[in-house]
């Protein structure tokens, strides 16, 4: 399976037949110039795909007219869906620690692509997972984890989210990069795991990375 990332939550997942995009952003500059922030990742623009999964309806993340073709689109739902691709478990979760009062609901999209499972945890707010969740996660290949704090947990409880779901990778997102100008740095997430790779692209091929008894970090080039 390759992955790539385009910044902040969206992901582009594809095999030889199948792709799905998750949490797309739109052209952001005017919001970041209005909120006095940087925002400068390069517009996602060329990408096609049969599936596309919004966790949440922030602008930084359902720009859903950057995708190309016409895709199957689950967005900020829960349950056990169908798609293109095979069954989409869409689990509900929080932006905030607040159930959801000060920023709303959050999916946490669970899937299988080229046999590997896949969870995206969107922006997750709360402050830990709470079982009934975990168990609907069930077991992950691929993880994919907000660390940068803010709007969504930080470092410590994404390491907390790693250790209670043990998955094969791991790959941090929603965190300060040069593109960006808020959010803490995945630093201190990082330093919480002896395996860290860092592919000297925005993408890697899953089958091309090292073996590893413990969950792996996977750390792409900033876009």
């Amino acid at each position: 399976m390759r992955v790539e990332w385009f910044g902040q939550s969206a992901f582009h997942l594809s095999t030889g037949e199948a792709a799905v995009v998750i949490d797309p952003f739109a052209d952001m500059s005017g919001l970041a110039r209005a909120r006095g922030m940087q925002f400068d990742y390069p517009l996602i623009s060329g990408v096609e795909a049969q599936l596309l999964l919004v966790t949440h309806e922030h602008p930084d993340h359902n720009g859903v007219e950057a995708i190309a073709g016409e895709p199957a689109i689950i967005r900020s739902t829960a349950g056990r869906l169908d798609s293109p691709l095979g069954e989409v478990i869409a689990i509900a979760s929080e932006h905030d620690d607040r159930a959801g009062t000060a920023r709303g609901p959050n999916t946490i999209f669970v899937f299988e692509l080229e046999g590997l499972r896949v969870c995206h945890m969107g922006d997750l707010g709360q402050s830990a997972l709470r079982e009934e969740q975990a168990e609907a996660i069930g077991g992950v290949d691929l993880l994919i984890v907000p660390v940068g704090g803010g709007p969504t947990i930080d470092a410590a409880q994404a390491a907390a989210v790693v250790g209670r779901l043990q998955p094969r990778w791991v790959v941090p997102m929603h965190y300060r990069t040069p593109r960006i100008s808020f959010l803490e740095t995945a630093d201190a997430f990082l330093e919480s795991f002896a395996g860290v790779e860092r592919p000297p692209s925005t993408h890697f091929e899953t089958a091309e990375l090292p073996e590893s008894e413990a969950p792996l970090v996977v750390v792409p080039a900033a876009p």
